[in-house]
């Protein structure tokens, strides 16, 4: 019996996409190469790269003379094919780039996030967005799809981020539709900035190669990315890894006492002494309630954490956690002495995660992870007094690209194929 013809257009698009493929993971090859390292015959091969190359999804890249045989033409992807966005959005930073099909990064900007409500910080996002396709002399319409990273987690059937406490009001309805309508043209997805950044790190830093791998993203926020055979794992509803709203107390994380007192009644007792100082004593003694909204761990180990501890051990003069490291390589004791908390808490971390999830390696991120080379010897340390079961600790490779990073990396995912099936549904 015949063929039928949408099956004859089916098997046509497999030969294409094999090719496109092969090509995009081995690099530029002839005719005769594709033939050979496919499987496919030397007649398919011309065909398909004749089709796709009139779709402009592949070009010639140069020619090759063999030992024996006449001088054949090499064929690349066209990175020019279509254009992706990553967009950072952090409570400090915007961060956005622009990228061609072969991820190559054409553009990218880094400005701070001076957005005092969410419709500003929606606004400046689709600013920045603007300004960065400009400097790529890239048009709006050419960008097949954009990925947004923030903190939480999206709920694509209310249209809203849960859980993204630290940019309030972030998770008012209409700010993701906001934001997809003022950039036009491409498809939106949104994601959590952890998740991001543990693809990220995957792709391109130190989780290359991880079977199972974990990045705990630890600055404004607390939360971990989970990469599985190079696939990210977010759970039912996208919230796994949020181990900020793990509960536990101060005290349990710290052992019980510093200098015969609970360091969280230390901490406590160095807000109250500096309430008088106004709207930031304010913000640090928040409420039993907020405090919960906002999650205990992530409260006991973000970056605000590590400046109350040093604040409470006499370490006065900081505003950030840099400002804590820098001191502790320096020799200050008070900072010292504080990072090494930092750093024996963050072992409770990877120890509660390592005990759910086993893996081979944890990679510390975020603005905390710029301090990585303090904090590693007392976390490896208070492993081995915590769990037996110890994975590999390391510092990003990334720094603070890894979001956006990964932000490229999930837009490639979605835009490739996207911009075959196109090319696809002309063909038939």
């Amino acid at each position: 019996m015949d063929e039928q013809p949408w099956n004859r257009q089916r098997l046509r698009s497999n030969n294409e996409w094999l090719l496109l493929e092969h090509l995009r993971t081995t690099g530029a090859a002839s005719r005769a190469q594709l033939a050979r390292e496919t499987g496919l015959s030397k007649p398919t091969v011309s065909s398909a790269l004749a089709a796709l190359e009139q779709g402009g999804l592949v070009r010639e890249a140069g020619t090759v003379v063999p030992e024996r045989g006449r001088t054949a033409v090499l064929y690349e992807p066209d990175p020019t094919a279509g254009y992706v966005l990553g967009i950072d959005i952090g409570r400090a930073r915007l961060r956005t780039a622009v990228a061609d099909l072969s991820g190559g990064i054409r553009a990218r900007i880094d400005v701070p996030n001076e957005g005092t409500t969410a419709d500003a910080v929606a606004d400046a996002v689709v600013a920045a967005a603007g300004e960065v396709l400009r400097e790529a002399d890239v048009p709006a319409d050419r960008v097949v799809h954009a990925a947004v990273a923030t903190p939480g987690v999206f709920d694509p059937e209310s249209g809203r981020v849960r859980y993204a406490v630290n940019l309030p009001g972030w998770g008012r309805a209409g700010l993701v539709e906001r934001i997809r309508g003022q950039l036009g043209g491409p498809d939106l997805s949104v994601h959590n900035d952890a998740n991001l950044a543990a693809l990220g790190e995957y792709a391109f830093g130190a989780g290359r190669g991880s079977r199972l791998f974990v990045y705990a993203l630890v600055g404004t926020g607390l939360g971990i990315g989970i990469v599985a055979d190079g696939e990210l794992f977010t759970g039912a509803h996208g919230a796994a890894g949020e181990v900020g709203f793990l509960p536990v107390s101060l005290a349990a994380l710290d052992g019980g006492a510093l200098d015969g007192r609970a360091l969280d009644d230390v901490v406590e007792q160095g807000i109250e002494a500096g309430a008088a100082a106004g709207a930031e004593a304010g913000r640090e003694a928040a409420s039993v309630e907020g405090r919960v909204r906002r999650g205990a761990l992530e409260d006991a180990v973000s970056a605000d954490a590590v400046v109350r501890i040093a604040r409470a051990l006499g370490l006065d003069g900081v505003a950030s956690a840099k400002d804590v490291f820098d001191a502790a390589r320096t020799g200050q004791p008070a900072a010292v002495a504080a990072v090494r908390k930092e750093g024996e808490r963050l072992a409770l971390v990877v120890s509660a995660v390592s005990a759910v999830l086993d893996p081979d390696l944890v990679v510390l991120g975020g603005g905390v992870g710029h301090g990585a080379d303090l904090l590693l010897d007392p976390v490896r340390a208070s492993l081995r007094l915590l769990t037996p079961l110890r994975p590999r600790v390391a510092a990003s490779e990334l720094g603070d690209d890894a979001v956006l990073l990964g932000a490229i990396t999930t837009a490639l995912r979605r835009a490739r194929p996207e911009v075959f099936e196109r090319h696809a549904a002309k063909a038939v």
